[in-house]
């Protein structure tokens, strides 16, 4: 296969399914050809990016990915999509270990707040490693935005929508992703929401609804991704 690029996913595997969905449906193909060509690595074995984050004690992912990395190197794509927010954390060192382009997805976001006219204060919603970890952060403030990382009270709800309903209970849990997107605007008073994670990209795919004022990374990335490919399309 030639002119293609490749999705570094499962992580977790539910949200990269919920990437390759949108990038399918955006494409609006009328026939077969017209669909994009990418190969996935599933890697859902990656160990936890967060837990590592967190606790260097914890089994480091970057093994995983460099291999990945590796091995997409022989494949040689055009260009490779990280689906994992929290894994934009290894980015620097990923990227340095390939000549093909990685997209940056917190970067992408970011810029979508420029896009948008973003005047007021910016909610980043992610992991508690993305977090910590200021992946987001960086990319907002360096573009001048106020940021607002959620506090613990927030934080332990972003957590448990995460990781006990959706990762482990497999349970799109609404009610609670709507309390947390109400409490991002209302008690910080923030003009745009970031949603750095795939599984709240889940969530927004599933619900669908565009009442509050979201900016959605992962659904950035696809388009992104549509657009660079359909651009080396055109060259090739």
């Amino acid at each position: 296969m030639e002119n293609f690029f490749s999705i570094l996913g499962g992580m977790g595997t539910k949200a990269t399914e919920s990437f390759i969905r949108l990038i399918n449906h955006r494409i609006k193909a009328k026939k077969d050809q017209e669909y994009l060509n990418y190969v996935l690595f599933n890697h859902a074995t990656v160990p936890d990016r967060t837990a590592y984050i967190l606790d260097r004690k914890q089994e480091s992912p970057m093994p995983y990915l460099l291999d990945d990395i590796k091995q997409q190197n022989l494949l040689n794509p055009n260009f490779i999509v990280l689906t994992c927010n929290t894994a934009h954390y290894f980015f620097d060192e990923l990227q340095a270990a390939t000549k093909i382009p990685i997209l940056h997805m917190p970067k992408e976001a970011a810029n979508e707040l420029v896009r948008q006219q973003t005047t007021g204060k910016v909610a980043l919603l992610g992991t508690q490693g993305s977090m910590k970890a200021g992946i987001y952060e960086k990319e907002v403030r360096q573009l001048g935005f106020d940021v607002v990382i959620p506090d613990s009270q927030l934080q332990a709800k972003i957590n448990h929508l995460i990781y006990h309903d959706i990762k482990e209970a497999d349970y799109l849990n609404k009610k609670l992703y709507d309390e947390i997107l109400e409490e991002a605007i209302q008690r910080f008073n923030c003009e745009k929401i970031i949603l750095g994670c795939t599984e709240l990209s889940l969530m927004q795919e599933y619900v669908g609804e565009k009442i509050y004022p979201v900016i959605d990374a992962q659904s950035i990335l696809a388009d992104r991704t549509i657009e660079r490919a359909l651009q080396s399309r055109s060259i090739f």
